[in-house]
This record gives structure tokens, sequence and C-alpha cells, in this order.
């Protein structure tokens, strides 16, 4: 069977979708974005609704007065959003040791975040970093890439239909596609929001040496149980602790008044 026609065709929509839609990060590095901006930011609030009705939300006065300030300071450095009207923020009641941000503005964080992030900087570094994934539409990104995926998937399943070897090359193809572009791809979105998230939360007023401190916390609080960086979507810590240190002594000196979050 020739299955070259069809691959060509494979190529031939995978490169007119990358430059239909090809735009660049805060980093000056190349995405795709198939999706508008109203698109996700629906779909975010749809999912974070969803995520209230499932979770605890936490109702402690004071715990939501301090993470509200730390994150009103982080995102009054952006000003007005196109896709949405204002941030919304709410605190869970978990263990987990965690925090989000979703397309829409919406910002959750774990209780359980708090014991590790142990000041207003280091809790700044987080959201900081998650509200960086939105602003950097990290999550267009991602589900740009899964969907160009499953579409040349689909036709490689098609061009291998009827062969023998047909399992064992989409199982081939599955794994090649899961370890060699979107685990990589998720490590460089990381490593893009550490570096976006540490300029915002300086210019916030933070104090962005404390974001070493942070992943110096959280490399503890894993108690060594990292996969291999290779085989995961984050940076392992010390390479976080690296990059932060180099990016630290590139930023410009801030007159941001100090905030004072509790």
């Amino acid at each position: 069977m020739n299955v070259k026609p069809t691959l060509l065709f494979t190529s031939v929509v995978a490169s007119t979708l990358l430059i239909s839609a090809c735009s660049s990060s805060p980093t000056g590095r190349h995405q795709v974005l198939l999706f508008s901006g109203a698109e996700m930011s629906e779909l975010g609030a749809q999912s974070f609704e969803q995520l209230k009705t499932q979770e605890t939300i936490n109702q402690d006065p004071k715990v939501n007065a301090y993470v509200q300030c730390v994150s009103n300071a982080i995102t009054a450095r952006l000003g007005p959003q196109p896709d949405f009207n204002e941030w919304e923020v709410v605190v869970f009641d978990s263990e987990q040791v965690n925090a989000f941000a979703l397309p829409g503005g919406k910002i959750g964080v774990y209780t359980g975040l708090l014991k590790v992030a142990t000041n207003q900087d280091q809790l700044a570094t987080v959201i900081g970093h998650e509200v960086a994934h939105v602003t950097a539409e990290h999550s267009n990104e991602r589900l740009s890439r899964s969907k160009i995926t499953e579409q040349g998937l689909a036709i490689s399943s098609m061009a291998m239909e009827g062969s023998e070897y047909q399992s064992m090359t989409m199982a081939g193809l599955g794994l090649g596609v899961q370890y060699g572009v979107m685990m990589p791809y998720g490590r460089a979105q990381e490593s893009e929001s550490d570096i976006v998230g540490l300029r915002l939360m300086a210019e916030a007023g933070f104090d962005p040496t404390q974001s070493v401190e942070l992943w110096k916390n959280m490399a503890k609080a894993s108690g060594g149980q990292q996969p291999a960086e290779l085989l995961s979507t984050h940076p392992s810590n010390s390479t976080r602790i690296s990059d932060l240190q180099k990016e630290i002594k590139k930023l410009p000196k801030t007159t941001a008044k100090r905030q004072q979050c509790g």
C-alpha cells in the first residue's frame, strides 16, 4: 500500500495550520494558537464553576484577604484584559500544594500551598507563575497542539489502515508524540511562566529572591519524589532554582512600593 500521498497531505495540513495560527509568546517563543481568546475564556469559566462545586471553598476571612491581596497586587500590573472583565480568586480547602490560573481570569489557591509558600513573596512567586500561564496563552497553545496531534494521528491511522503493522505503528506514533512533543513542550511553557511570573511579581513589589526559597521549600516538601525531568512536564526543582537565580540577576531595578499582605 502506498501511503506517501496521504502522508504528504498530512504534512500540508499541519503546515497550513501552523502558518495560519502562528504567534509569539511574551519571551519571543513561537506559538500556535487555534482558538480565540473569547473561546478560551468561556472554557476557563466553565471549568472553574464546575471545580467550585466539587471542592470545599475556604471561608476564613483572614486567609482569603491574604491570598486576595497578593493576587490583586500581581494582576493590577496587567491592566484591562481583552477577553474578561476581572480576575476571580478562590481559596480551596485542600492539602494539595498547588495553585492554578485559568483563561478568563480564574485563580485558585489550595490551602496546602500556604504551608510551603511561607510568606507573601513566595506566594506571589506561585501566583505570578500561574497568571503568566494565562497571559502567555499556554492553555490555548496546549489545546491547539493537542488538536493538531489528534488530526495528524487520525490521518496517519487512515494511511496505515489494512496494514498488519497498523496497531504497532500507531502505538509507536503515540509514544513519540507524548514524549517527543507534548511533554517537552510543557517544560518550555513552565520555564517561560517562571521567567514571566518572576518579572511580574518583582514589578508588583515582591522580593524576587524569595522565588528561589520557594522552590527549595518545594523540593523539601516533595521528599525527592519527582519523576525524571525527561519524563515530566515540569522542570526539576534544581533546574528551576538555577534558571531563577540567573534571571534574578537580569531584573531591572524597580521603584515599586513594597507590598504588605500579611
